[in-house]
């Protein structure tokens, strides 16, 4: 069946746009952006990806499973090369079969990473392909050796980081235009693949994390209430791990919990590993830390609380005193800009990423990522002058409203950037004014205070 102008399929299917997603995990950073465009009248969406949990209203979701027995004859270092081709060639099949249906998406949006975009173009070589280029690995000044402990620095470092971004430039090649969330990932790239890259992050929904003072948690078998008036002390990653700095959080807590003794802990992340390599005795990071430091953490007021529900999330960021987060230069992690909207007194590391968005003194307090007395003193002193902590709380969540807003800021970019490749233009580096007005609702931001 032959490709259908737009004016064609809107004048016989009612059909505006048809759009294409490919992410391996649903919906991964795409998560606001495919919601808004499912529920606008006109649209059909499609998601491409390895998951087979989740559903959002309005998306036809297409699984994938690529073949990824390649046998111990691969060479290390190009492993990662020949999972990335066999994930792009399984992408293209179901691409293949959306052809074979008669279904030519006017855009398709995808992450690079694992090579899910190789082979897009050459089944829809008419639709514009936007990838998102995450990141580009470095031997220095980024994850790579930063952390000697559990991220050391390798003799081969120079050969595997260059096989890993071989994935990138292929991506490059193969698709129009790129996006990366932040201006310090951007940097991260060569000049020739910077050229055709937008910085543009997914956004953060500011109406819902916002300040709630009379947010409460009942925590435990016992029901122990914690509000916004308790002592609470958060810390949430995926998972717990080295990349977040977990270690380091860890061992600040001895000292915190000696000085605040009405001080609970909340720390919300999974045993699993999402970056970097697993602790070398083969337990989790959390039973690792746990043991090196022994009946120096009271358990009673320490509370691992694993995977939680969204809302209990909010909540856990709601009661928050003070929010610890720390990171490897690295990508930024979404739980970070969510506790800026919420408005969390946050004691973080002063890495690349988190600089991008917080001034130390004036968004919150920012410190060396391996400074174990520079984080509990952080910590200590916020819960010490709490009152005095209203003006960085209140700047986080303006500056996370005024940059991060999902209505004012964030979808309406994302709207320009999609419209300006399916209409064939070089797009553009921020919006026209009125573009607004394709959201359907109308133009505000969120209370700094809720």
């Amino acid at each position: 069946m032959r490709r259908l102008d737009r004016t064609a399929r809107i004048q016989s299917e009612l059909i505006v746009a048809i759009y294409c997603f490919v992410h391996q995990n649903f919906p991964g950073q795409y998560a606001h952006l495919v919601r808004h465009l499912a529920d606008m009248p006109g649209n059909r969406v499609y998601f491409i990806t390895q998951s087979r949990y989740g559903e959002i209203p309005g998306v036809r979701k297409l699984v994938y499973k690529p073949d990824l027995t390649h046998g111990a004859s691969c060479h290390p270092n190009s492993a990662v090369l020949e999972a990335a081709v066999r994930t792009g060639v399984a992408v293209a099949e179901v691409c293949k079969r959306l052809r074979r249906r008669g279904v030519f998406p006017d855009i398709i949006v995808g992450h690079c990473g694992w090579g899910e975009t190789l082979f897009i173009k050459d089944v829809f070589p008419k639709t514009p392909v936007l990838s998102n280029f995450e990141f580009f690995f470095h031997e220095k000044d980024a994850d790579v050796g930063f952390d000697r402990e559990f991220a050391p620095r390798r003799e081969d470092d120079g050969g595997r980081l260059r096989v890993r971004n071989a994935v990138n430039h292929m991506s490059a090649d193969a698709s129009d235009w790129g996006h990366t969330a932040t201006d310090w990932q951007f940097s991260l790239f060569p000049p020739a693949l910077q050229a055709r890259i937008t910085t543009l992050h997914e956004g953060t929904d500011t109406t819902r994390f916002t300040p709630n003072r009379s947010a409460w948690l009942a925590l435990g078998p016992r029901g122990m209430k914690l509000t916004a008036k308790s002592e609470v002390i958060t810390y949430v990653a995926r998972n717990l791990e080295p990349y977040r700095g977990f270690h380091v959080f860890m061992r600040a807590l001895p000292e915190i919990l000696r000085r605040r003794p009405r001080a609970q802990v909340l720390i919300v992340g999974g045993d699993g590993v999402s970056y970097g390599a697993p602790h070398p005795s083969g337990k989790s990071f959390r039973e690792a830390m746990l043991a090196e430091l022994g009946d120096r953490i009271d358990s009673a007021r320490v509370h691992f609380m694993g995977t939680v529900p969204a809302d209990v999330y909010l909540t856990v960021l709601q009661i928050s005193s003070v929010h610890v987060y720390l990171t490897y230069p690295f990508v930024l992690s979404w739980s970070f800009v969510e506790a800026m909207s919420t408005g969390c007194m946050l004691v973080a590391s002063a890495t690349p990423p988190v600089r991008e968005y917080v001034r130390d003194g004036e968004h919150g307090v920012l410190v060396d990522f391996f400074d174990v007395p520079a984080i509990s003193a952080g910590v200590i002193a916020a819960l010490e002058d709490r009152p005095g902590c209203a003006p960085l709380r209140v700047a986080a969540r303006r500056r996370a409203v005024d940059r991060l807003d999902l209505e004012s800021r964030i979808l309406p970019r994302w709207l320009h950037l999609l419209d300006d490749l399916m209409a064939g233009r070089t797009p553009r580096r921020e919006p026209e004014r009125g573009v607004r007005r394709r959201l359907g609702t109308p133009s505000r931001k969120p209370p700094l205070n809720a």
